[in-house]
């Protein structure tokens, strides 16, 4: 009987926290699932305070499902720009359209319709399933794997199948059938803001005499992974052709940054003495040019690290370059027609475009 009224307690506890401290966020204010897709598929390996902005942008420019759809790519990118992970917006854009041709518009209901849409994880379509129709799924993101490992103090590696199962069955043990989108909001409300990663509130804890990490003293070792991601250092050398107030870009057709837009690339580390030889290396006919500008950038990615040169390249006449992919347009249409990556954008800021 013990058993079951800590359990029933530890729900309580969670549920009633919630309402007193949950962050006002407008994704929780909806029952509408594609609002709440929306809001899923942003917040994957994206913080709140900086998805908030994508959310607004995204629901006021397509308010429906209908109008993303009807959207070209190259919009649905731009829009998304500066957020990363490329592939999120780029499955966004083709699930809304299946949605249209298979659904009618009407978001699935059936848990596993949720699941089979591209890009939708276990995860994801737990949390529309409950959000949106109250259904009984448990959420398990990354909030909630560190609150329960660390309340029941599972030591296990949370990204090994044996560690995920015995989280799974302790948050089984909790879950709210009752009131499973109140639960879930409440439980991963608490993971983000309170039993969070590096400096989590035990002192004010209201689960301080319930969670065993706490009580072993392993609270800043749990959870548990078993090892790393090696990431791997590559170089890029871009060159920005410039000529009468024009440049001169390509689009990339695979990478994680499939379908943006960036200049000429050579993915070596070209110093300024051997740039002649590059320049030539892409042109029709020999040009004279200047360098006026090297920025140098570096940008860490969850498995890689990009080691970036911009060459800034201003050319005396216009050019013909012996690639056919690369084509010209206004330079400052760069920042307002053509998504590019984080790189290129702070590449542009140095430009003042």
């Amino acid at each position: 009987m013990r058993f079951f009224e800590e359990v029933l307690d530890i729900c309580n506890k969670l549920i009633n926290w919630y309402r007193e401290n949950k962050r006002e966020l407008p994704w929780r204010n909806t029952t509408d699932p594609y609002k709440i897709w929306l809001s899923e598929i942003i917040l994957q390996q994206t913080r709140v305070q900086q998805g908030l902005p994508y959310y607004e942008k995204f629901t006021n420019q397509f308010p429906t499902i209908n109008d993303l759809a009807d959207a070209s790519e190259q919009d649905v990118l731009l829009l998304w720009q500066g957020l990363g992970y490329y592939s999120r917006a780029r499955n966004m854009h083709y699930t809304a359209k299946m949605i249209v041709d298979k659904y009618n518009g009407n978001f699935p209901e059936n848990h596993n319709e949720i699941l089979a849409l591209k890009g939708v994880g276990e995860y994801t379509a737990a949390a529309i399933a409950s959000f949106a129709f109250d259904k009984a799924y448990p959420v398990l993101d990354g909030n909630v794997f560190r609150f329960i490992s660390r309340l029941f103090g599972i030591e296990k590696p949370i990204d090994t199948s044996t560690g995920k199962k015995e989280i799974t069955k302790a948050l089984d043990l909790i879950f709210n059938t009752q009131k499973p989108a109140l639960f879930n909001q409440a439980i991963m409300e608490f993971g983000a803001t309170h039993c969070t990663p590096k400096k989590p509130k035990c002192d004010t804890c209201i689960f301080n005499m319930q969670c065993e990490a706490l009580g072993s003293k392993k609270v800043m070792s749990i959870p548990v992974k078993k090892g790393k991601t090696k990431i791997l250092q590559v170089n890029h050398t871009y060159m920005c052709f410039i000529h009468d107030n024009k440049t001169y870009i390509e689009k990339r057709t695979a990478g994680i940054w499939k379908n943006l837009y960036q200049f000429p690339l050579i993915e070596e580390d070209i110093k300024p003495d051997g740039i002649t030889k590059i320049v030539n290396r892409y042109l029709k006919t020999p040009s004279k040019f200047k360098i006026s500008d090297v920025f140098d950038s570096t940008h860490i990615l969850s498995h890689r690290k990009i080691q970036a040169s911009f060459f800034t390249i201003h050319l005396d006449t216009s050019p013909i370059f012996l690639k056919n992919n690369i084509f010209e347009i206004p330079l400052a249409d760069l920042t307002t027609r053509y998504p590019v990556s984080i790189l290129t954008q702070n590449y542009l800021k140095r430009l003042n475009l």
